[in-house]
């Protein structure tokens, strides 16, 4: 399929999308009339795929260099540590998500003439602009919790001819008012699906989500049909995304200071034979890393840079203080492990490890989820076989 009348750049961006099954073809006429361009700042911060860093893309100063990020399947951070930073600073917290990631949650979606959708963070707009060409404005409505980011993406909207309503406000309480919807749409990473979410989207509409653990920073999107009643839904994972973490949500881990003050020394040591690959996969959307948060609750991992072959892997228990501590090395048969705490975390690791592979090392189409007013199951290939969460 060809896309007649766009600039180069966002021509060949289509085509690319069109190729890989990103972009459906339902969705072609809104990506043809809505760039993502009008709803970007004048200065943005792409992530090069080629260098793998984060550079500064300032409209004014390079308006090609801008121009090029502005029209590539790149994620852009829009905005540093809440608002605290003019710049690049520890943590981004807006962005502008890749080009096809963004249609392949709309294709999730599924929406259809006439329904209306709620979409959790509204970021730059041009989600909800997408939403909004394709089912009116008046269908959709956006939750932005930050104020600053709110008004800009409401300008941008009612400038492009698409007056959105943006709510400024919590999106984990959703919009009561506005509800039941047929649709919700997030854009944020959850760690929960808020029981008010169920309430306001109507018995058989859909929730999609990028949905993950605490256990990393990886998520994947998750797709739930809301039952009959309305109580639960219930769907599998279509792939791994990784998202800013919806900002009530955000990880609860003090530090490793506060869980390894003085070391190693002192915690119960042992072997294992795990090697790194098994542990932590080729990327960082490895699938039995998200398996393994699926099965050990309550615990972040943090894999350290490796230094002199050796690479440091760290297990933190989010509701005490336990902490565990695999030590790979390259060219060595065996890793020493160390535990310290109430939980033996990196027994729950290896035992989750295991269930993955005996169960045949399922990808994240076997995986699903069960949310209900109260509380989240996992499942693996049927949400009759379920564990809790």
């Amino acid at each position: 399929m060809t896309l007649p009348g766009l600039e180069e750049g966002r021509s060949a961006l289509g085509r690319s999308l069109l190729e890989r099954k990103d972009l459906s073809s339902d969705w072609v006429p809104s990506f043809a009339a809505v760039p993502r361009t009008p709803f970007l700042p004048e200065l943005m911060w792409p992530y090069d795929m080629d260098s793998g860093t984060t550079v500064t893309a300032d409209m004014m100063d390079d308006p090609a260099v801008y121009f090029r990020y502005a029209d590539s399947d790149v994620p852009i951070v829009t905005q540093w540590d809440d608002g605290a930073s003019d710049g690049p600073g520890k943590v981004a917290t807006s962005s502008a998500s890749m080009p096809s990631v963004v249609f392949r949650m709309l294709r999730e979606l599924d929406v259809a003439a006439g329904q209306r959708v709620l979409e959790i963070g509204t970021g730059t707009g041009w989600n909800a602009a997408l939403l909004a060409h394709r089912l009116g404005h008046e269908n959709v409505v956006s939750i932005e919790i930050d104020a600053d980011v709110a008004f800009a993406a409401r300008t941008r909207l009612a400038a492009f001819g698409l007056p959105v309503l943006v709510l400024a406000r919590d999106g984990e309480l959703g919009d009561e008012a506005g509800a039941p919807y047929d649709r919700i749409i997030a854009t944020a990473g959850l760690r929960r699906i808020p029981a008010a979410w169920l309430r306001q989207t109507r018995p058989g509409g859909l929730i999609v989500a990028p949905w993950g653990t605490h256990y990393g920073n990886q998520d994947a999107i998750v797709r739930l049909a809301l039952n009959g009643d309305g109580t639960s839904a219930s769907g599998r994972f279509a792939g791994p995304v990784e998202f800013m973490k919806l900002r009530a949500q955000r990880l609860p881990f003090a530090g490793h200071p506060e869980y390894v003050p003085d070391g190693v020394a002192g915690a119960d040591r042992s072997t294992t034979s795990v090697t790194e690959h098994e542990l932590l996969g080729g990327d960082r959307f490895a699938v039995n890393s998200f398996a393994i948060g699926l099965r050990v609750r309550d615990c972040f991992h943090q894999a350290a840079p490796k230094r002199g072959g050796a690479r440091p892997v760290w297990f933190y228990g989010l509701t005490d203080r336990s902490w565990a501590c695999i030590m790979l090395r390259d060219g060595q048969t065996d890793a020493d492990v160390y535990q310290s705490g109430p939980r033996n975390l990196w027994d729950e690791v290896l035992g989750a490890l295991r269930w993955w592979r005996a169960s045949g090392e399922p990808g994240y189409e076997r995986l699903g989820l069960t949310v209900t007013t109260g509380g989240q199951r996992a499942w693996l290939d049927r949400p009759s076989e379920s564990w809790e969460l």
